[in-house]
C-alpha cells in the first residue's frame, strides 16, 4: 500500500516516535522542523509498505548518531543527510530506491522524511529496532547477518567519511569515535538492505504506528481524554510509576548521554520512589530497588496530564511524570539478541523478564 505523508502526518509521527524513542533518538521538535520545510519545499513524501518493495531493489537507513543533549545546541546544517545518502550509493555501486529509518525515535524517524521528500524517494514503512537503541549493532538487521557496511558519515562543516569493518560491533567502535569529532554528532547511512532482506530482518509498519500514537494523543487531548491511558491502548503498555521528578544526574561520556533520573511517587505511587537508568535511551527502571523493566523493552517517561513524552536531554528537577512499559518486538526477545541488548550487555545483574510477565506478578 502506498499514500502520500504531509505535515499533519509529520507533526503525528513526530510526536508517536518519541513515545517509542524511550528517551533517545534525538529531539523530536528540531526534527519535525527539519521534516515538515522539506515538505514545504519539495511536496509530500510516499509512504511505502513492504509488500510494494521487490525482492532486488534497494534502500538504506538515513540517521544521526551521537549524544542527544548535544544536538539541542548543535542543529544540523541541512545537507548532511544527502551527503551521507550520496556516499553510500556510490560505494554500494546499486542505485537505492527506498529511504527508511533505523531507529523509531525522535529526530531519528522524521530525518528520513526530510531526506525522502528533498530526494523525491519513497520512504518505507518500517524500521530496524521497533524503538530506540543507543549503539549501531543494536539493529534487527544485524540479527539476521546484514552488514552496516558501507557505512557513511557526514557533518555540518562538509566533512565526510566511509567505513568498512568486519562486522557491526566494529562499526559501532570506529563511527563512535568519528562522530566524537565531528561534535558529539554526525549524520550516517548505513544497512543497505534489499526487499528479501527487509521482509526478513524488519520492524514492519513503524512509522505508521507513530503515526497512530501521535494522533490519538493530538485527539485524546482536544477531547480532554486520558491521553496515558490512549498510549497504553494503542502500544499495549503500563503505567508502571506516577510521580515527580526529584533528581536528574546526567553526563555526556565518548559520546553518550548517560545517567540516571530519580522520581518520588505521588498519588497511588506515593510513599516509593523509581530510578531510571539511561544511555541515550531509558534501559532500566527499578521502584524501591527492584527492577520493574529492562531493555529491551521500552520504558518512556510522560507528562502526566498531556502525556508529552519527556527524552533524557529533557528531563527537569519538578516534572510530574508517568513512566509508561511497553513490550519491545519479539525479534528482542530470543537469546541471540538478548546478548545484543539484554541489561546484562549494558552491565546489569539479572536476566531479562517480558514486561507483561512481571505485570502479571505485580
Amino acid at each position: 500500500m502506498r499514500r502520500m505523508i504531509g505535515v499533519q502526518e509529520v507533526e503525528d509521527i513526530a510526536l508517536g516516535a518519541a513515545v517509542l524513542g524511550t528517551g533517545g533518538g534525538g529531539d523530536p521538535y528540531i526534527g519535525k522542523l527539519m521534516a515538515t520545510q522539506s515538505i514545504g519545499d519539495h511536496g509530500p513524501v510516499e509512504l511505502v509498505t513492504i509488500d510494494e518493495m521487490g525482492d532486488d531493489e534497494w534502500s538504506v537507513s538515513i540517521a544521526m548518531m551521537g549524544a542527544p543533549t548535544v544536538m539541542v545546541e548543535k542543529i544540523p546544517g541541512g545537507g548532511e543527510a544527502q551527503h551521507a545518502f550520496n556516499a553510500v550509493q556510490s560505494y554500494l555501486g546499486k542505485p537505492i530506491k527506498y529511504i527508511y529509518s533505523i531507529e523509531a525515535g525522535g529526530i531519528n524517524s522524521t530525518i528520513p522524511i526530510a531526506l525522502a521528500a528533498q530526494l523525491h524517494m519513497p520512504l518505507l514503512d518500517l524500521d530496524g529496532m521497533g524503538r530506540a537503541f543507543p549503539e549501531i549493532q543494536m539493529v534487527t538487521h544485524n540479527l539476521f547477518g546484514i552488514t552496516a557496511t558501507p557505512f557513511t558519515m557526514a557533518d555540518e562543516k562538509g566533512n565526510s567519511a566511509v567505513l568498512a569493518t568486519i562486522d557491526n560491533r566494529w562499526m559501532e567502535t570506529f563511527a563512535r569515535s568519528i562522530a566524537v569529532n565531528m561534535g558529539a554528532t554526525a549524520h550516517i547511512a548505513a544497512y543497505a538492505a534489499s526487499g528479501a532482506q527487509q521482509r526478513e530482518a524488519a520492524v514492519y509498519g513503524t512509522m505508521s504506528l507513530a503515526e497512530s500514537i501521535g494522533r490519538g494523543i493530538r485527539e485524546a487531548r482536544a477531547a480532554h481524554a486520558d491521553v496515558v491511558d490512549h498510549i497504553c491502548d494503542i502500544t499495549k503498555g503500563y503505567v508502571i510509576f506516577h510521580g515527580k521528578i526529584v533528581d536528574v544526574q546526567r553526563r555526556t561520556v565518548a559520546g553518550f548521554a548517560r545517567g540516571e533520573a530519580i522520581i518520588d511517587g505521588i498519588a497511588e505511587d506515593l510513599g516509593h520512589q523509581m530510578s531510571i537508568q539511561f544511555q541515550n535511551e531509558n534501559l532500566m527502571a527499578a521502584k524501591d530497588g527492584a527492577i520493574v523493566v529492562s531493555v529491551p523493552d521500552l520504558i518512556t517517561m510522560v507528562e502526566e496530564e498531556t502525556g508529552e513524552p519527556i527524552t533524557t536531554e529533557g528531563l527537569r528537577y519538578g516534572f510530574r511524570v508517568k513512566v509508561v512499559a511497553m513490550p519491545s518486538h519479539p525479534h528482542w526477545r530470543t537469546p541471540a539478541a538478548l546478548k545484543v541488548v539484554g541489561p546484562q550487555y549494558f552491565g546489569y545483574e539479572g536476566e531479562f523478564v517480558p514486561v507483561e510477565q512481571r505485570m502479571r506478578g505485580a
